[in-house]
Parts: structure tokens; C-alpha cells; sequence
């Protein structure tokens, strides 16, 4: 504590108080300025406050910060009213904050120009293929292209339910590219409807305009702008990512959102209806993993839910089935005759 109190005077001398000193005053100085105010001043000669103690540096640190007085003749200090120190401290304070805000925001608007300028240059539109690295780096990225979007902007977000952290960072820039007048459309998959975050967020998004739809097919991750840059990502991990210029390129891929989005099924659309399509595409989708003969955990991702939803999937269809075991499911799936894979064995209990 020593130290840090110590650290907290060196920047008190030269001007700068901050955090640190903040933290000194609340932890140490207030129970120094509350003595001085009971006993009317503290004396040089208090053992409590020797040279090389915190409460005595602590002292010294409220006196810098101008909270005490020294009387050279009497050798004390006298505790001063804090309204006179806040107007010497807070008020230049308060004052140079919003000149650094004000500074930022030029900077920010000069940044935003010139960005403009080389991503509009004949430098810009011969590159086909931008990588970007990192989680943080990508975030920005699409954030400058969001802020650049002027017409439409298309997304495709697989794996079910969008982490609560992901949606907070979306929709203050969603809502705001909305209000700008953005048409927006989104692609989940069926499962992202058990998420109450991602239902919330759909809901704020939806009532100022935006489209949202889900679907039983898995698919990659896109964000289209404009139709002009389409982003990808380049990992399993999503680390990097990779942005696409080229007008061709991007156009095929915005075809291959069109056929999927035109398969997929609104998302605020309720009733049994829609869930008995769901449930059925759900199940065909689960199925088609088993026929497949991937493993649970590709088959989990690729529906979009955990290994435990996915397990209790098979086991509604062995119950469905009658049978026990994955093999026995499998060669009652394989007697299916008209191409549904409905179960034949329906009501006849468990196969041996």
C-alpha cells in the first residue's frame, strides 16, 4: 500500500491525479481528513503520521491535492473545506475530459474520411481478398463496413443461439444501421428459437424493420454489404476472417443466400403449425446426420444445439422407432419403403 500511495503523490506533484490517487484518498485519506476535522489539525510531531508511513504520505498526497493547509510557525495541518479543493481539481478535470471527447471525435471523423477515400480508390477496388486477424480486429471491421452501409446488409448466423455477449455487441450497431434506413435480413437456424437472448434481440431488430427467418440446414457464417464486400470466415475458430470484394464471387454467394432464405421460415411467425414444420424438419435433419454417419458432435454443431439436445433427438427416434439400439435404428430406418423414413414398427414395442 506504501507504494502505491507513494506512486499516487508522484502524480499528484506533477499534475496528473488519477485512478490510483482516487483509490489512496478513499482508502487512506478519508479516515486522515476525518481525524484532522475531529482534532482540528494534525501536528508534525503525531507518531501516527511519521515520515515513511502511509497515513503520513496519504497526508501529504490530500495536502498536494489541496485538502490541507501547513502552518510553517505552529507546525500543523489544517484540514481546508473540500468545495474550494473540488473547484481546483474536478472542474479543470471535467474540462479537459470533454476537450479530449471533442479532440476524439475530430479524429474519429477525420479517420472516417479518409477511410472513405481508400476503400473508394482505384487501390481499393483492384484488391479481391482482405484477411483479417483476430476476434477484436474482425469486430472492427464489420463495424466500419456497417457504418459504411448505405442499402442492405445480409447475415447468415449458424450454431443455434448467439452467445449474450455477441448479441449485446450486435444490436446497438444493428439498431443503429436500421434507423439509418438499412434493410437488414438475418438466416438462423431452427434452433436459435430456444434462445430467450437471441428471441429478445430478433424482437427489438424486427420492429424496426428487419427480416428474420430460420432454417433446418446448416450453413457458414456470411455478412453481405451492400451486396459490394461479403466476409467469411477463414478458421474453424473464427479467428480470421476473410472479406470478398470481387463482384462475381460476392454475387454468388448472395444467390446462395437468396435460395436458402427463400426455404427458411419466418422467425416471428408462431402456432402449431409452424412448430409441427419445425419439428418435422428437425427431425428429418437429425436423420439425414444418422444416414450420413457422422458423429455426434459434427452432428450436434451442424444442427445448431449441444451433444445433449442432440442425444435426446435419437432417443425420440429410437422411442419413435421402437427399437433400443442405434444399430437396430438404423436397420428399421433402412425398411422404410416410400422414401419418408416414417417408422414401421410403430406401437410394436422394442425390437429384440
Amino acid at each position: 500500500m506504501t507504494e502505491l500511495v507513494q506512486s499516487a503523490l508522484s502524480r499528484a506533484l506533477a499534475g496528473t491525479p488519477g485512478r490510483a490517487e482516487h483509490e489512496v484518498v478513499e482508502e487512506i485519506g478519508t479516515d486522515v481528513y476525518e481525524t484532522a476535522v475531529s482534532q482540528g489539525w494534525i501536528d508534525e510531531s503525531d507518531a501516527d503520521f511519521a515520515l515513511g508511513t502511509p497515513r503520513r504520505t496519504a497526508l501529504e498526497l490530500l495536502t498536494e491535492l489541496g485538502l490541507f493547509t501547513f502552518d510553517d510557525h505552529a507546525r500543523r495541518w489544517h484540514p481546508v473545506d473540500p468545495s474550494a479543493a473540488s473547484d481546483q481539481l474536478v472542474v479543470p478535470m471535467a474540462q479537459r475530459g470533454s476537450e479530449l471527447l471533442a479532440e476524439s471525435a475530430r479524429w474519429n471523423d477525420t479517420f472516417s474520411r479518409l477511410g472513405k477515400v481508400y476503400r473508394g480508390s482505384s487501390l481499393n477496388l483492384q484488391r479481391t481478398l482482405t484477411e483479417v486477424h483476430g476476434v477484436e480486429n474482425i469486430n472492427r471491421f464489420i463495424d466500419t463496413q456497417l457504418n459504411d452501409c448505405r442499402t442492405e446488409l445480409l447475415t447468415a448466423q449458424p450454431y443455434g443461439k448467439r452467445p449474450k455477449s455477441d448479441l449485446a455487441q450486435a444490436e446497438p450497431r444493428d439498431l443503429a444501421a436500421l434507423r439509418r434506413g438499412i434493410a437488414m435480413r438475418t438466416l438462423y437456424q431452427h434452433s436459435a428459437r430456444q434462445s430467450p437472448a437471441t428471441r429478445e434481440y430478433v424482437s427489438d431488430v424486427v420492429a424496426l424493420g428487419a427480416e428474420v427467418r430460420t432454417s433446418d440446414e446448416f450453413f457458414k457464417r456470411l455478412l453481405v454489404f451492400d451486396r459490394h464486400t461479403a466476409i467469411i470466415p477463414a478458421t474453424e475458430n473464427h479467428a480470421v476472417a476473410i472479406a470478398i470484394h470481387d463482384k462475381s464471387v460476392v454475387a454468388y454467394l448472395v444467390d446462395i443466400f437468396e435460395r436458402a432464405w427463400e426455404r427458411a421460415l419466418p422467425f416471428t411467425v408462431e402456432g402449431e403449425a409452424v412448430a409441427r414444420t419445425i419439428a418435422g424438419e428437425v427431425r428429418a435433419m437429425t436423420l439425414r446426420m444418422l444416414v450420413e454417419g457422422h458423429s455426434d458432435v459434427v452432428s450436434a454443431k451442424r444442427l445448431g444445439v449441444s451433444a445433449r439436445t442432440y442425444a435426446s433427438y435419437i432417443a425420440a427416434l429410437k422411442e419413435e422407432y421402437g427399437v433400443q439400439t442405434r444399430f437396430q435404428l438404423g436397420w428399421a430406418m433402412s425398411q422404410s419403403h416410400d422414401g419418408q423414413l416414417r417408422p414401421p414398427y410403430a406401437g410394436r414395442g422394442a425390437v429384440g
